[in-house]
């Protein structure tokens, strides 16, 4: 009884954190800075609020990694996430929600490619049914999107290779199993925030919020979507068996989905509604199967 209450709050947990890391559409909307300058103030205004974290979950060597090799895996993978959320950011602007976040969770497939090319994984015929089932649903998505035109197919397809690169920065950092994950999340971070300037300075001149409501939008972002959402999913992966993550995972676009709807009118048609059901459909049946590889 015990260990189904805290597998019932551990999957809680992991739905809460999902559906906080699915606003971040919302206030990437909102917000008046490029794409890779709101990168750098999630990450940012996020690096005080992890510190504390680790400095009171971790008391013990709150900071340091087991070695430096985690330290190198931590920067290649950081970039790569950097590219991912800059990315999924500018398709965000270019495509609706539901399609940029739908499209960027398709990481799962790419993980499993992957592993097969370099990771000698066994390629199933559920890895091959998975794949088909995510396709299906995101070409069905990209032919009957709301929003039609150049730009939007472009977003469409920068959410793809968005994905892939999460799907990059996965795989490197399942190769720190060993380390913390909240120190693994707080290096990540402070790695992003650093590519994420870069970025930016590139990007964009205009590098510094106007305004109250710009500042609070951007300490939104980094509090409810960055620190509280990755804490609660980072609480729950341990404690729950994968077919459960799977599932609570799926909350994050399904939630980007619903704002999407509320908030900017995109709403989307029955058609595009079966076609996001069965690309989530794949994507759960993608996680699954990475564990049988």
């Amino acid at each position: 009884m015990k260990n189904e209450k805290h597998s019932l709050l551990a999957f809680g947990s992991l739905l809460l954190g999902a559906s906080l890391i699915g606003l971040a559409p919302i206030f990437v909307r909102f917000s008046e800075l490029s794409p890779s300058w709101i990168l750098f103030y999630r990450m940012s205004l996020s690096i005080p609020m992890l510190l504390i974290l680790n400095l009171i979950l971790n008391n013990k060597n709150p900071l340091k990694l087991n070695s430096l090799k985690s330290y190198i895996f931590c920067a290649i993978a950081s970039l790569a996430f950097s590219l991912d959320l800059a990315g999924w950011h500018w398709s965000i602007e270019l495509t609706t929600i539901s399609n940029a976040t739908i499209m960027v969770n398709t990481a799962p497939v790419y993980v499993i490619l992957f592993g097969v090319v370099f990771l000698n994984y066994n390629f199933s015929p559920k890895n091959l049914l998975s794949i088909i089932i995510t396709y299906t649903g995101v070409v069905g998505l990209i032919y009957f999107s709301s929003k039609t035109g150049i730009s939007s197919l472009i977003g469409d397809l920068i959410s793809l290779v968005a994905g892939i690169l999460y799907a990059v920065y996965l795989i490197i950092v399942s190769r720190l199993g060993n380390e913390s994950a909240l120190k693994i999340i707080f290096y990540t971070t402070v790695f992003c925030a650093f590519y994420a300037f870069i970025f930016g300075m590139i990007e964009s001149n205009q590098s510094w919020p106007s305004n109250t409501n710009e500042w609070l939008n951007l300490i939104m972002l980094a509090i409810l979507c960055q620190v509280s959402g990755q804490f609660f999913i980072t609480f729950a992966m341990p404690r729950i068996n994968i077919a459960a993550s799977s599932i609570g995972l799926l909350m994050q676009p399904i939630v980007a989905t619903i704002a999407g709807a509320v908030l900017f009118f995109e709403v989307l048609t029955f058609l595009q509604i079966c076609f996001v059901i069965i690309a989530l459909i794949g994507i759960y049946f993608a996680r699954m199967t990475i564990t049988e590889s």
